[in-house]
C-alpha cells in the first residue's frame, strides 16, 4: 500500500464529520466548562495551572521524542520569559531555553501567522548548535536532497522495516506552501478538528532533518489556544500522548499507509484530548487543594523548615509518608528540631499521624475533603 503523500490526490484530505460529531460536541464542552472554571480561579491559581501545564507541555513533547528534559528548568524558563513572580527558579541551558521560546511564540502568539521563517525560527531554536545529538543537520531551513531519504525504521541493520518514508525533498517547497496556505486561511472546520488534521499534516510531510515532532505537536497548540481563544494553557495534550505513545505512534503509522480519509486519525486524537482534560480536572484538584491547603497553614503561621518540607510534599514526585528522619534530612535540621516541627503541624492539622507508632511512626498531608472550601 502507497504512503498517504503519494495518492493523487494529496494533500485533499478528507473525514467524516458525522462520525465525529458526537464526540467533538462533547469536547467542546467540556472545553468550555474547564476553561470557565480555570478563568474562576482568580490570578495567582490560575498562573500556577498554567505554568504548570506548561512546563508538563514541554517536558513531555521532548520525552516522546526520547529526550528527558530537567523538569526544574523548563519551569524556570517559562516563568522567566512570562515575568512571573515565582519561587525556586534555577538557570536553564540553551536547549530548554529553545523549545520554551518555540512553545510559548506558538501558544501566546496563536492568532499570529504561521510562516515559513516562523518554522525557521523554531526550527533554529530547537537545535542552537546547528546539531542533533552529534550529527550535523540543516537548521533553520527545509531538510535537503543530500541528507537522503527521510524514513522511519525499526529491526536490526539489514533487517529494518520501514514504517514510513516522507517526501522528497524537492517536493518540500510546494508541500509546506500548500499546508501554511490552508493553516492560515479561515475555515468553517472546528479549530480543534483543524489541530488533529495540522497535527497529522505536518508530521506527515516532515520538512525538517529532525524536531519535526516536537514541532508538528507546537502546531497542535497553537491551533488548540485558537479553539480556546486563549493564552493560558490548561490541559496538555502532549504530556497525554507521551502516556500513550506507542497508541501514538502505531495510530500515526497506520493513517500514513492508508487513503485520505483521516477519520480514524481525527477520532483517536479528539478521544486523546479528552484523555488530556481528565489530566487538567486533576491539575485544577491539585492547584484548589494547595491553595486550599495553605489558607489553612497561614492561619497559624509555619516557620521556612516547615514550608519548604510542605511544599515538597505537595510535589508530583513525592513518595511515601513524611517521617522524623526524613523531615530532618529535608530541613536540614537535627532529628528533635523535626519532632518539634511535626507536632506543631500535627496541632494545626495540617499533618495526620498514620496508623502504627513507634520506629514507623510517619505522617501524611490533610485529606483534600477534610479541607473546609
Amino acid at each position: 500500500m502507497p504512503f498517504i503523500h503519494e495518492n493523487t490526490d494529496w494533500p485533499n484530505l478528507i473525514w467524516d464529520s458525522d462520525k465525529l460529531s458526537t464526540e467533538l460536541a462533547a469536547l467542546r464542552y467540556r472545553e468550555g466548562q474547564l476553561v470557565g472554571r480555570m478563568q474562576g480561579l482568580g490570578f495567582v491559581l490560575r498562573q500556577e495551572a498554567s505554568l504548570k501545564t506548561l512546563t508538563d507541555d514541554v517536558v513531555k513533547s521532548s520525552a516522546i521524542e526520547g529526550e528527558d528534559l530537567n523538569p526544574d528548568e523548563v519551569r524556570s524558563s517559562i516563568a522567566r520569559h512570562l515575568g512571573l513572580d515565582v519561587g525556586g527558579l534555577v538557570s536553564s541551558s540553551r536547549n530548554v531555553e529553545g523549545i520554551v521560546e518555540m512553545m510559548l511564540d506558538a501558544t501566546q502568539n496563536f492568532s499570529e501567522p504561521l510562516t515559513s521563517n516562523r518554522l525557521f525560527g523554531w526550527h533554529a531554536a530547537l537545535f542552537p548548535t546547528g546539531r542533533s545529538g552529534m550529527q550535523k543537520i540543516t537548521v533553520g531551513g527545509w531538510r535537503p536532497s543530500s541528507a537522503g531519504a527521510m524514513q522511519v525504521v525499526s529491526g536490526p541493520y539489514g533487517r529494518e522495516k520501514v514504517h514510513f518514508e516522507a517526501p522528497d525533498a524537492n517536493r518540500l517547497p510546494t508541500e509546506m506552501a500548500k499546508f501554511l496556505e490552508w493553516f492560515n486561511t479561515p475555515s468553517s472546520t472546528d479549530p480543534v478538528l483543524r489541530a488533529g488534521i495540522a497535527h497529522f499534516w505536518f508530521v506527515t510531510i516532515h520538512p525538517f532533518e529532525d524536531g519535526n515532532g516536537r514541532i508538528a505537536r507546537a502546531i497542535a497548540d497553537m491551533s488548540l489556544a485558537r479553539a480556546d481563544k486563549s493564552k493560558g494553557r490548561f490541559y496538555s495534550m502532549s504530556a497525554q500522548i507521551e502516556t500513550e505513545r506507542k497508541d501514538y505512534y502505531d495510530q500515526l503509522e497506520a493513517q500514513q499507509r492508508g487513503g485520505l480519509d483521516i477519520t480514524p486519525w481525527l477520532n483517536w486524537f479528539l478521544n486523546c484530548l479528552g484523555r488530556a482534560f481528565d489530566r487538567a480536572e486533576e491539575t485544577l484538584e491539585a492547584v484548589l487543594y494547595k491553595a486550599k491547603l495553605w489558607d489553612k497553614a497561614n492561619h497559624n503561621p509555619v516557620n521556612e523548615r516547615q514550608r519548604l518540607v510542605i511544599n515538597r510534599m505537595l510535589e508530583d514526585g513525592w513518595q511515601g509518608h513524611l517521617n522524623t528522619s526524613k523531615y530532618a534530612r529535608l530541613a536540614k535540621c537535627s532529628t528533635d528540631t523535626a519532632l518539634r516541627d511535626i507536632r506543631e503541624l500535627l496541632e494545626t492539622g495540617i499533618l495526620l499521624q498514620n496508623p502504627g507508632g513507634g520506629r514507623s511512626t510517619s505522617y501524611r498531608l490533610i485529606e483534600p475533603d477534610q479541607l473546609q472550601p
